[in-house]
Order: C-alpha cells, then sequence, then structure tokens
C-alpha cells in the first residue's frame, strides 16, 4: 500500500513539474482572474482579442461551460479573461451584465460581440477565429 501511495505522488508531483515547465513555455494557457477594472482595461488593451467570462460561482450553466472556457484558453490566441460577479458587482454593471453567463469578446480593444446563456466550445472557437 505505502509503495502505490508513493508511485501516485511520485505520478502527480512529475505531471505537475511537466505542466510548470509548458507554462512558462507559453504553451499552456488558462484563464486569467480579473482583479479589477483596471485589470480587464488591461487585458482588452493590451490583447488582440479576448473573450471575458462573466458567471458566479453558484450558477449552474456557468460551472457546465467551464471546461470548454478552459479549452478556449489553452487552444486558441485568445486570451481569456474571469470576472466573478459576485466578487465585481460594479464590473458587472458597467459591462452591461444582467444574467450569467454572460461573455464579451473584444477585438483590437473594442466589444465586438456579446453572447448570454450557456455556449459550447463550438460556437466559442468560431467566434474566436472571426476575430483572431
Amino acid at each position: 500500500m505505502t509503495d502505490e501511495l508513493e508511485e501516485i505522488r511520485a505520478q502527480k508531483r512529475e505531471k505537475m513539474m511537466n505542466e510548470d515547465a509548458e507554462e512558462e513555455q507559453g504553451t499552456v494557457a488558462k484563464p486569467v482572474r480579473v482583479e479589477s477594472a483596471a485589470h480587464l482595461d488591461e487585458l482588452v488593451g493590451s490583447h488582440d482579442v479576448v473573450l471575458v467570462d462573466f458567471y458566479a460561482d453558484w450558477c449552474g450553466p456557468c460551472k457546465m461551460m467551464e471546461p470548454a472556457i478552459q479549452t478556449v484558453a489553452s487552444e486558441t490566441e485568445a486570451v481569456v479573461a474571469k470576472v466573478n460577479i459576485d466578487q465585481h458587482q460594479p464590473l458587472a454593471q458597467q459591462n452591461g451584465v444582467r444574467g450569467v453567463p454572460t461573455l464579451q469578446l473584444y477585438a483590437n480593444g473594442e466589444p465586438a460581440q456579446r453572447l448570454v446563456g450557456m455556449q459550447d466550445e463550438s460556437k466559442l472557437r468560431d467566434l474566436i477565429g472571426r476575430y483572431a
């Protein structure tokens, strides 16, 4: 039993080290947690295509979309930013968010398209592809 646990721990350590190395090389992208309105402005202003996911932890459709959001972040050229509407209510209000999930796509610093409600991965990829 002890040998099995050590083997599992070794495998997990190796996996984490590989993920860290990939991240340092820029081969794995993760969604960026937005910390403030200024942070969101900086992301939108410094990247060509930014997909902003306005979500809430209590939102079922938001949770169901999370795997698609993760995949889009890691496999497309867009920067994916996540805004927790409960933590950043003024920012959500500023952006006209009335329900979650709401996805706002920015292209070249300007709002390009908004999607409200649950979206599938292929729709998100297509949307990003039009602006990337």
